[in-house]
């Protein structure tokens, strides 16, 4: 029998895969790390520390866990080493070494010790597929001059996810108005709504679109990409056309609300073929 333990951070991500566990019927457990707690209403969880991951992991395999899954966002925590058990100790290298590479390698050691433990890491498209949508667009009509400021901005996103820098770009006209950086997408979107105007060279040519999409070679299972209402709010205050992202690699949070929101605001969204 299949036992998911659902590995919560914050954000609507971990509520909708808690819904989707539970309308399933299949037997699920919420795990929640000290400090960080989910937004998951009438959620019980497994509370655990990373000073004691092997103690945790060892309670999910009682527990009967056979498949994990990753959702929701978190800060890296304070680590209290005196709190750190002789097991989870032997632990530490692979995760110092990591943290020092960046988040990729540190989510990548994380998935392989679980692996480690022998639980089957799944993604959220395992669990709820409808979140990350195949190709096609959904809402709109994006124009030729959109689908090549897509095919640039695409360009551009594979460009810079080797360096680990952000997975989304703006492009306007066939120009980069913007890459995403470690201040994330709303700062990005924030600069273009406030500069996109004088940045474009023919104010009335292409608005130009966001594209979001994985870094190549990314793990799938953890960390995906997503787009949500507060996305569309943030692209029309940009003035741009629509959204565009890479089909299978972007979470919709709430799809239905950025549906009507797009559409309120004349904004297209499109999955895009890789």
């Amino acid at each position: 029998m299949t036992r998911t333990a659902l590995i919560a951070g914050q954000g609507g991500l971990p509520v909708r895969l808690a819904a989707a566990l539970k309308a399933s019927g299949e037997a699920h457990i919420i795990a929640e790390m000290e400090g960080f707690p989910s937004d998951i209403p009438g959620a019980d969880p497994v509370r655990y520390r990373i000073e004691r991951l092997a103690p945790f992991l060892d309670h999910l395999a009682r527990e009967g866990v056979t498949r994990v899954v990753f959702a929701g966002a978190l800060r890296r925590p304070q680590i209290d080493p005196e709190l750190i058990d002789a097991r989870t100790a032997t632990l530490v290298p692979r995760l110092l070494g990591a943290f020092q590479k960046g988040d990729d390698w540190l989510l990548r050691e994380v998935i392989a010790i679980f692996e480690d433990w022998d639980f089957t890491v799944v993604g959220v498209s395992d669990i709820s597929p409808d979140l990350v949508p195949g190709a096609g667009v959904i809402t709109g009509a994006p124009c030729d001059n959109d689908r090549r400021d897509a095919a640039r901005a695409a360009e551009i996103v594979a460009g810079i996810g080797p360096l680990d820098i952000g997975q989304g770009a703006v492009v306007a006209q066939g120009l980069c108005i913007a890459v995403e950086a470690l201040p994330g997408t709303d700062a990005m979107l924030a600069f273009v709504a406030e500069h996109a105007g004088r940045l474009r060279p023919d104010p009335n040519g292409a608005r130009g679109v966001f594209y979001k999409a994985p870094k190549p070679g990314q793990d799938r299972r953890v960390d995906l990409p997503t787009l949500g209402p507060a996305t569309v709010a943030a692209v029309a205050k940009a003035g741009l056309a629509g959204i565009v992202w890479e089909a299978g690699g972007v979470i919709l949070i709430d799809r239905e609300a950025m549906i009507a929101a797009a559409e309120t605001a004349g904004l297209f969204l499109w999955a895009r073929e890789p």
